[in-house]
Protein backbone atom coordinates (compact mmCIF):
# COMPACT_ATOMS: atom_id res chain seq x y z
CA UNK A 1 0.00 0.00 0.00
CA UNK A 2 1.68 3.36 -1.11
CA UNK A 3 2.14 5.53 2.05
CA UNK A 4 0.60 8.89 3.02
CA UNK A 5 2.48 12.11 2.00
CA UNK A 6 2.90 12.44 5.91
CA UNK A 7 4.07 9.02 6.52
CA UNK A 8 6.71 9.52 3.26
CA UNK A 9 8.01 12.25 4.75
CA UNK A 10 8.09 11.09 8.29
CA UNK A 11 10.32 7.85 6.93
CA UNK A 12 12.58 10.06 5.23
CA UNK A 13 13.03 12.24 8.28
CA UNK A 14 13.43 8.98 10.40
CA UNK A 15 16.80 8.18 8.15
CA UNK A 16 18.01 12.15 8.86
CA UNK A 17 17.60 11.60 12.33
CA UNK A 18 20.86 8.81 11.99
CA UNK A 19 23.08 11.85 11.14
CA UNK A 20 22.78 13.57 14.66
CA UNK A 21 25.50 13.46 16.91
CA UNK A 22 23.83 13.84 19.74
CA UNK A 23 24.31 11.20 22.78
CA UNK A 24 20.37 11.41 24.79
CA UNK A 25 18.01 12.31 21.61
CA UNK A 26 18.66 11.66 17.82
CA UNK A 27 15.95 13.82 15.76
CA UNK A 28 15.70 14.61 12.06
CA UNK A 29 13.12 17.53 10.27
CA UNK A 30 12.68 18.11 6.86
CA UNK A 31 10.90 21.48 5.44
CA UNK A 32 8.78 20.53 2.74
CA UNK A 33 6.20 22.86 0.46
CA UNK A 34 4.38 21.22 -2.78
CA UNK A 35 5.20 17.83 -1.52
CA UNK A 36 9.20 19.01 -2.37
CA UNK A 37 11.82 18.81 -0.01
CA UNK A 38 13.39 22.39 0.53
CA UNK A 39 15.44 21.27 3.57
CA UNK A 40 16.95 19.20 5.96
CA UNK A 41 18.41 19.12 9.83
CA UNK A 42 19.10 17.74 12.12
CA UNK A 43 20.39 17.86 15.92
CA UNK A 44 24.65 18.28 16.64
CA UNK A 45 27.27 20.26 17.06
CA UNK A 46 27.46 23.54 14.94
CA UNK A 47 29.98 23.42 12.01
CA UNK A 48 33.28 23.03 12.76
CA UNK A 49 32.73 22.37 16.27
CA UNK A 50 33.63 19.31 18.46
CA UNK A 51 30.32 16.82 18.16
CA UNK A 52 29.00 15.40 21.16
CA UNK A 53 29.86 12.02 20.24
CA UNK A 54 33.34 13.15 20.61
CA UNK A 55 33.43 16.03 23.39
CA UNK A 56 30.77 14.33 25.66
CA UNK A 57 27.30 15.77 27.00
CA UNK A 58 27.20 18.01 29.14
CA UNK A 59 23.32 18.25 29.96
CA UNK A 60 24.32 14.52 30.78
CA UNK A 61 27.16 15.45 32.93
CA UNK A 62 24.91 17.78 34.94
CA UNK A 63 21.70 15.40 35.30
CA UNK A 64 19.67 18.50 33.67
CA UNK A 65 16.23 16.84 32.68
CA UNK A 66 14.72 16.89 28.71
CA UNK A 67 13.18 19.53 27.75
CA UNK A 68 14.70 22.27 30.16
CA UNK A 69 18.36 24.78 30.05
CA UNK A 70 18.26 24.69 26.42
CA UNK A 71 21.54 26.51 26.31
CA UNK A 72 23.55 23.87 27.98
CA UNK A 73 24.10 22.67 24.90
CA UNK A 74 26.66 22.07 21.98
CA UNK A 75 24.17 21.22 19.44
CA UNK A 76 21.49 22.78 17.25
CA UNK A 77 18.19 21.47 17.32
CA UNK A 78 17.23 19.80 13.62
CA UNK A 79 14.18 22.30 13.06
CA UNK A 80 17.08 24.96 13.70
CA UNK A 81 19.68 23.76 11.43
CA UNK A 82 16.86 23.28 8.45
CA UNK A 83 15.38 26.70 8.83
CA UNK A 84 19.60 27.91 9.03
CA UNK A 85 20.07 25.75 5.66
CA UNK A 86 17.01 27.92 3.99
CA UNK A 87 18.48 30.78 4.89
CA UNK A 88 21.85 30.07 3.82
CA UNK A 89 20.85 28.85 0.60
CA UNK A 90 18.15 31.65 0.15
CA UNK A 91 14.92 29.02 -0.10
CA UNK A 92 11.51 30.43 1.19
CA UNK A 93 10.40 28.63 3.56
CA UNK A 94 7.11 30.61 4.03
CA UNK A 95 3.94 28.79 3.94
CA UNK A 96 5.35 25.36 4.35
CA UNK A 97 5.05 22.17 6.24
CA UNK A 98 8.17 21.01 8.87
CA UNK A 99 8.33 17.66 9.50
CA UNK A 100 9.87 16.01 12.53
CA UNK A 101 10.76 13.15 14.75
CA UNK A 102 9.91 14.93 18.10
CA UNK A 103 7.76 17.10 19.06
CA UNK A 104 9.38 21.13 18.58
CA UNK A 105 10.63 22.53 21.74
CA UNK A 106 9.76 26.10 22.82
CA UNK A 107 12.81 27.84 20.97
CA UNK A 108 12.01 25.89 17.75
CA UNK A 109 8.49 26.73 17.85
CA UNK A 110 9.35 30.66 17.58
CA UNK A 111 11.57 29.89 15.16
CA UNK A 112 8.95 28.01 12.68
CA UNK A 113 6.50 30.38 13.77
CA UNK A 114 8.54 33.49 12.83
CA UNK A 115 9.89 31.39 9.48
CA UNK A 116 6.53 31.54 8.08
CA UNK A 117 6.03 27.46 8.07
CA UNK A 118 2.51 26.94 8.45
CA UNK A 119 2.12 23.33 9.57
CA UNK A 120 4.26 21.35 11.70
CA UNK A 121 4.05 16.93 11.70
CA UNK A 122 5.86 15.12 14.18
CA UNK A 123 5.80 11.62 15.76
CA UNK A 124 7.57 11.76 19.52
CA UNK A 125 6.73 13.75 22.38
CA UNK A 126 8.89 16.46 24.17
CA UNK A 127 8.17 17.67 27.55
CA UNK A 128 7.14 21.57 26.96
CA UNK A 129 4.09 22.36 27.22
CA UNK A 130 4.68 26.26 25.88
CA UNK A 131 5.65 24.85 22.67
CA UNK A 132 2.49 23.86 22.03
CA UNK A 133 0.40 26.84 23.49
CA UNK A 134 2.63 28.89 21.18
CA UNK A 135 2.25 27.01 17.85
CA UNK A 136 -1.49 26.86 18.78
CA UNK A 137 -1.65 30.80 19.64
CA UNK A 138 0.04 31.57 15.90
CA UNK A 139 -2.21 29.34 14.02
CA UNK A 140 0.07 26.79 13.41
CA UNK A 141 -1.59 23.45 11.97
CA UNK A 142 -0.20 21.27 14.29
CA UNK A 143 -0.45 17.31 13.65
CA UNK A 144 0.85 14.17 15.99
CA UNK A 145 1.58 11.50 13.91
CA UNK A 146 1.00 7.65 15.67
Amino acid sequence: MRPSWDEYFLEIVEMIKERSTCLRRKVGAIIVKDKRILTSGYNGAPSGCTHCEEKGCLREQLKIPSGQRHELCRASHAEQNAIVQAAMHGVSINDSTIYVTAQPCVICSKLIINAGIKKVVFKGDYPDELSMELLKEANIEVIKHK
